[in-house]
């Protein structure tokens, strides 16, 4: 850092990201140029936003001037393009901390997923969001002015930077609030020099703004640019979730999602209503057709903007749209909340309550009509978002019938990793007398189809979700039946097949248990530090033996995933079932050395332990024992 002490000017090096963010920009970015007017516009908006908020509770912020207003101007012989706005302004600390870093979550996720391919990193950083260095998709010198409002007392203050690496700050006098961003145009951009040209890239992407937008009336005329420049207004400047949806065409709601969802792809679908009786509210809500990079952040960047009779209050992002719905964007504005509202108040009111509850429903209802109407739209989606679709299982008791509906998962009905598969298809789908929806987890999809708890049903014919995202390890705690039927884990209590098992198969089970009955109390002699029991079974056809959990027991995928984030956990035993038509089950009847005996049933523990994605307390020991086997085989 280096710091020139005449002019009070200093010279900081951008963050590393920073660097790379602006040279991916520059490179990715520039067949679509025009979006650095769009962002930059926005972000105007936004500010201004932010200072009616502020002001509600000090209304000294305005200085005596409440105009909240965008202005832009040009001057083709400076080759630059300004933007200003009248709104919050930033103080120095401020602007190191948004022109200088990268202060979000998603960062290193962000970096983590680039891979050089222009064409596939520009959609990527679309999806973390461009903001203010797309100003240097077309300028290759940026200046910004600002002061914080109600700091009129203050300096204000000025950044530049080439983006090559570093930028400068310095302190001046700058009786105005709000914001002034000044591009020095590149070589080649002359064409965006036009008030035409400008104008019709307003149209295109900020008419939906509430907010005025100035341009001279002069053209940018040299002769009269000697004359008080005359503004006018470019944009309607109305609330287009206020119009009515026939005067809104499909590009006009497409462009407010990018400028409310802080995206540059278009959304998925969309819902525009309005609520009227005993609560009056509008709400136009977005489906992403992507995931934000904070999708699984806990400090989130946006949610649902609040307003109130039209005025911004604030970004949402607990109270009005549920966790289980946080990729959600889009408005809200209420009639009958107070222009004070407060994050407190929103907390214990009733009429936001109420609000969330109708704009959940709306939600659902959109989910619901993708999916019945257009499944490859719906299937993009649950790609997308399906995993945090099902915590609303977990979190909204109230729509869990309706949110269960919409889940799609696995099956063994083609073993596909894929999730496609609805409740109400698996419904449609189960065998005459079956009573039971089953059910198998596992930490991946790969362990999941090929665990041997699956093989009975298989050679029935019946099928089985395949359960292999995180969240499932906590939703089946909680969606324990659906249309009145149980979901039932494959992996736990006794196999109970009910009407799917014939007479003659439960007489070979008892004729099976008493034959082995002396090898099960053997084994589990040998077993009984780590087995709870160890006993025959019909559900294995291929696999020698099986770990299955007690009835009414944690899972095992469950307890793993427990360790796995830390959490202590006691030591359970499981039920060792072994398959008494197995060669190695029968072999091990006919052991007599007491010292193999147990080698060949700590192998068969472990070997199950394995098969179900477990961990070997002793991994150098089961290498061992199998060597020993191996060994004796030859």
């Amino acid at each position: 850092m280096s710091v020139e002490t005449a002019t009070h000017k200093e010279t900081l090096g951008f963050q590393a990201e920073v660097k790379q963010l602006l040279n991916l920009v520059i490179n990715s970015l520039y067949s679509d140029k025009e979006i650095f007017l769009r962002e930059l516009v926005s972000n105007g908006a936004d500010a201004c936003d932010k200072l009616r908020f502020e002001a509600l509770s000090d209304e000294a912020l305005y200085e005596g001037e409440s105009e909240l207003r965008i202005r832009l101007n040009f001057d083709k012989d400076a080759k630059t393009i300004t933007i200003e706005d009248s709104g919050i302004g930033m103080n120095r600390e401020e602007v190191v901390e948004n022109l200088g870093t990268i202060a979000r979550s998603g960062t290193k996720a962000f970096f983590e997923k680039l891979s050089g391919d222009q064409k596939k990193d520009a959609n990527l950083i679309g999806q973390f969001g461009v903001g203010f260095y797309s100003a240097f998709i077309v300028a290759d010198k940026v200046t910004v002015e600002t002061r914080r409002a109600g700091l009129a007392a203050e300096h204000g203050v000025r950044w530049e930077s080439e983006a090559a690496g570093d930028y400068t700050l310095e302190t001046i006098e700058r009786p105005e609030r709000g914001t002034t961003i000044t591009l020095h145009l590149r070589e080649g951009e002359d064409d965006l020099l036009e008030s035409w040209k400008l104008k019709s890239i307003l149209h295109k992407y900020s008419e939906h703004l509430s907010l005025p937008i100035y341009m001279p009336k002069d053209d940018g005329d040299d002769k009269k640019k000697k004359k008080e420049i005359e503004w006018e207004q470019v944009n309607k400047a109305t609330a287009l979730w206020q119009r009515a949806k026939n005067e809104i065409t499909d590009e006009e709601y497409n462009e407010f999602y990018k400028h409310v969802g802080h995206d540059w792809q278009e959304p998925l679908s969309w819902i525009h209503s309005k609520v009227e009786g005993n609560l009056e509210y509008t709400q136009l809500l977005y489906i992403p057709s992507h995931p934000p990079f904070d999708l699984y952040e806990r400090e989130r960047s946006h949610g649902v903007k609040l307003y109130v009779r039209r005025v911004f209050i604030l970004e949402d992002k607990e109270k009005i749209m549920p966790n289980y719905l946080r990729f959600v964007r889009g408005v809200i504005d209420s009639n009958d909340l107070p222009l004070n509202v407060s994050r407190e108040l929103l907390q214990g009111s009733k009429v936001v309550d109420q609000i969330s509850k109708g704009s959940v429903k709306k939600v659902l209802g959109l989910l619901e009509g993708i999916a019945k109407n257009d499944a490859e739209k719906y299937e993009s989606f649950w790609q997308n978002f399906g995993p945090v679709l099902k915590e609303g299982l977990i979190e909204d008791h109230s729509n869990r019938e309706q949110i269960a509906k919409l889940c799609r998962f696995a099956s063994t009905q083609d073993d596909a990793s894929e999730q496609k598969v609805s409740l109400d298809d698996y419904l449609g789908r189960m065998k005459e007398g079956q009573e039971k929806i089953y059910y198998v987890t596992a930490d991946s999809h790969v362990a999941a189809k090929n665990s041997p708890h699956l093989e009975v049903f298989r050679k029935k014919g019946i099928e089985v979700l395949l359960l292999s995202d995180r969240v499932d390890q906590w939703v089946i705690g909680h969606l324990t039946e659906y249309e009145g039927k149980s979901l039932v884990s494959v992996a736990q209590g006794d196999l109970d097949l009910g009407k799917l098992e014939d007479k003659a198969e439960k007489k070979d089970l008892e004729k099976d248990q008493k034959a082995f009955k002396k090898l099960t109390e053997r084994m589990h002699k040998v077993l009984g530090d780590v087995a709870e029991e160890v006993r025959v079974t019909h559900r294995l056809t291929d696999s020698p033996a099986c770990l299955v959990s007690k009835e009414g027991a944690m899972d095992a995928n469950m307890e793993r995933l427990l360790k796995s984030m830390g959490q202590a956990m006691p030591e359970s035993k499981r039920v060792l079932e072994v398959n008494p038509h197995h060669p190695l089950v029968e072999k091990l009847q006919d052991v007599q050395d007491e010292e193999r005996f147990a080698d060949w049933s700590r192998i068969l523990f472990d070997q199950s332990l394995l098969a179900e994605g477990g961990h070997l307390e002793d991994p150098a020991g089961f290498t061992r024992r199998l060597n020993g086997l191996l060994q004796s085989l030859m």
